[in-house]
């Protein structure tokens, strides 16, 4: 699917579908295809770029293929995070950038694509160049980052309260390594993010207006006041995965203490128990009227002296 954005002589913006073999109006300023066919694919590469870029293309991590100048404009694959349910991944988004017109390739659905078109619906963009829109989703990047940060700051704070709940121990673990995750991908979109802005901001140094100009050194800057949150997000996770994980492994550990000592306490009877089971005929208390209850009360007093010698030395 294919989506326009016009530009008009009062910047004011409106949104329409395209259909592969159109002719394009002259105040267009972005397309947004999205999982095009291979129609659209075909028609595109006529009509702009040399070759529309497949999904490995846009897995790429290398800086030379995520940021690059070729003959058809300036070439960009900048990371997405998208939440599905309670968990996020990072989309790739591919753009090019020829004189005024911007034409975005992704084959996931994009949250942060989708409210740029809600704010280009209702007259909230501020938008007047194709540049303007790349920027503007930088932006809106950042930002629904930074709240990812905080909703990450409330999780964590239930799970310190958690990590002491036996019965809600393997929900804690696997919570604490969702936000772990979810902390490396806020990490990896922040340093692309900026590695982006400053490609944009080198590309287009003679071009870029002092709102522009503007608009990126806060970006940037917002980043570098983010970047030491999830540094902090980290080190947290990690102290609530020890605490966790040394929690458990205490509560195992009384267990095989317990296990340990009661097999300590009975070995004194069991040793008694076994001499009084061999049955050889030249064990004389075999034949004596009170040897069972004796053997027994060997067996009690043994077990009783042990226990309290290990309750002296504090071992329980």
């Amino acid at each position: 699917m294919i989506t326009a954005c016009q530009l008009y002589d009062d910047n004011s913006l409106a949104l329409v579908d395209v259909k592969a073999g159109e002719a394009l109006p002259s105040d267009v300023i972005w397309l947004d295809v999205h999982q095009p066919t291979q129609e659209e694919s075909d028609w595109l590469e006529r009509l702009f770029v040399e070759d529309v870029p497949d999904e490995d293309e846009m897995d790429d991590l290398e800086s030379s293929s995520r940021f690059r100048l070729g003959a058809d404009g300036v070439h960009i694959l900048s990371l997405f995070p998208q939440r599905l349910a309670n968990d996020t991944r990072g989309v790739n988004m591919s753009f090019i950038l020829r004189k005024n017109l911007l034409i975005s390739f992704r084959e996931d659905d994009v949250s942060i694509v989708r409210l740029l078109r809600y704010h280009i619906r209702f007259g909230k963009a501020d938008v007047r160049s194709a540049l303007d829109i790349l920027l503007t989703l930088q932006d809106l990047k950042v930002d629904q980052l930074s709240d990812l940060i905080e909703d990450a700051y409330g999780v964590l704070d239930e799970t310190a309260d958690q990590i002491l709940d036996d019965d809600r121990v393997e929900d804690t673990l696997r919570e604490l390594v969702r936000q772990e995750e979810l902390n490396g991908q806020i990490l990896q979109a922040l340093y692309d993010t900026r590695r982006a802005l400053r490609f944009i901001n080198k590309s287009f140094e003679t071009t870029l207006d002092d709102r522009q100009e503007r608009i990126i050194v806060e970006v940037l800057n917002d980043i570098e006041s983010i970047l030491p949150h999830t540094q902090f997000l980290a080190n947290k996770i990690n102290f609530q995965l020890e605490a966790s994980m040394g929690y458990s492994t205490h509560k195992q550990n009384k267990i095989i203490k317990i296990f340990s000592v009661a097999a300590v306490v009975f070995m004194p009877p069991t040793w008694i128990a076994s001499v009084y089971g061999m049955n050889f005929h030249g064990i004389p208390e075999l034949s004596w009227r009170f040897g069972y209850p004796m053997s027994i009360g060997l067996m009690a007093l043994s077990a009783t002296l042990t226990y309290l010698f290990f309750k002296k030395k504090g071992w329980l």
